[in-house]
């Protein structure tokens, strides 16, 4: 326990960390969810179809992969755009002026943060769960109330914000806790790209102290603290819901 105490201020900055990319993932995950539904619910075949691919191959490949993918594939996708950013722009600079030695505009190589890439992957997986999630949801609103705000003459956006919204999140609040407390425990997966969450930090502790048990069990507790505060959350969140619908 000594060891522990001696890593408590580290590891609460991982916990810390780890919160951080937990919430701006399911910012991003909601917002793709949202995205992707109405795709997925559109009348056009074009976009119908993208939200079907998204969901199809996001929820048929491993966390694990796409994480990997992501981080590893996005640096060299970005580096050799920027690279040939930088070759195009020096030409057309050239062209107009052949006697002058144009520079480069860009960095040679663009490292992506481990944060950053984080955020974007856990997004970028769960915005294809929330798909469904909406989508279940928007379909759960009955049309009638759909079809008498019509008639009152609300336009889309407000037949949107004050009808269809409240009601889809009435459905949709189960999906969206579960999860989000799956993304909770993703953000886990941040570690193998080089974040320095809890997980990493207690991997790292428990190596150099010869006592990986303690400092796994001591995460596992966090994050079984995190997901049970998380279940009361959207436990008040559903019935505050329900009261207002009945």
């Amino acid at each position: 326990m000594l060891e522990l105490q001696n890593y408590s201020g580290i590891l609460l900055e991982g916990a810390w960390l780890t919160i951080q990319v937990a919430l701006l993932s399911l910012l991003l995950a909601v917002f793709l969810g949202l995205l992707g539904a109405s795709a997925k619910l559109s009348h056009s075949v074009f976009l119908k179809g993208i939200g079907t691919l998204y969901t199809t191959l996001i929820r048929g490949i491993p966390d694990l992969i796409l994480m990997l993918l992501i981080f590893f594939g996005g640096q060299v996708l970005v580096n050799n755009l920027s690279y040939s950013l930088n070759e195009w722009i020096n030409r057309t600079l050239t062209g107009f002026n052949p006697n002058h030695e144009w520079a480069a505009y860009l960095p040679d190589y663009i490292n992506i943060s481990p944060y950053i890439a984080g955020i974007i992957t856990i997004g970028f997986i769960f915005g294809a769960y929330m798909a469904e999630t909406f989508r279940g949801a928007f379909l759960a609103v009955e049309k009638g109330q759909l079809e008498a705000a019509t008639a009152y003459g609300m336009n889309k956006y407000k037949l949107f914000l004050r009808v269809m919204f409240p009601q889809m999140m009435r459905h949709a609040l189960p999906g969206i806790g579960n999860n989000w407390l799956v993304l909770l425990k993703t953000t886990a997966l941040v570690s193998v790209i080089g974040l320095q969450d809890m997980v990493k930090i207690a991997g790292d502790a428990g190596g150099s102290t010869q006592q990986p048990f303690t400092f796994y069990i001591a995460i596992a507790l966090v994050f079984l603290f995190f997901t049970s505060v998380s279940s009361l959350l959207f436990s008040w969140a559903e019935r505050k819901y329900t009261i207002k619908t009945r």
